[in-house]
C-alpha cells in the first residue's frame, strides 16, 4: 500500500522544488499557491470528471494571465471555478442546450460555379 502524500512533498519529489524549476524553464516569474490549485483540481476531478482537473487549473492560469490578475483576483477566479465545479450536476454525455442540431439542407445538386463568397 502506498503511503499518503501531502501537497508539499509528493513522494521523493518536493513540489516546491518542482514549481521553482518549472517556472524557470517556462520563464514564468510568478508565485504559485499550490494548495489553491490542488484544492480546485480535486473538486473538479471529483465533481465533474478526472480530466477536468488539469483543464480547470490550466484555464484558471490562462484567465489569471490574460487579466494580469493579482493574488487576490486569482483567489476570486479560483473560487468562481470551484463553485461551478461544486454545483456541477450535468451527467457525462448530457446534451448542451446551446448546441443547435438543425438539419443541414442537401444542396449537392446545386451548381455553385462562379459564385463569390465574402469573408465576414
Amino acid at each position: 500500500m502506498r503511503p499518503p502524500r501531502d501537497a508539499a512533498n509528493l513522494g521523493v519529489v518536493n513540489l516546491h522544488d518542482w514549481i521553482d524549476e518549472l517556472s524557470d524553464v517556462l520563464d514564468a516569474d510568478t508565485e504559485v499557491d499550490e494548495g489553491l490549485l490542488l484544492d480546485l483540481a480535486r473538486v473538479a476531478a471529483h465533481n465533474v470528471a478526472r480530466p477536468a482537473a488539469p483543464i480547470t487549473t490550466y484555464l484558471l492560469g490562462y484567465a489569471a494571465g490574460a487579466q494580469d490578475a493579482n493574488p487576490e483576483q486569482i483567489e476570486a477566479l479560483a473560487a468562481r471555478a470551484q463553485k461551478l465545479a461544486e454545483n456541477w450536476d450535468k451527467p457525462a454525455g448530457a446534451p448542451d442546450p446551446d448546441d443547435v442540431n438543425d438539419p443541414i439542407p442537401d444542396d449537392r445538386g446545386v451548381d455553385h460555379t462562379g459564385e463569390a463568397f465574402e469573408d465576414d
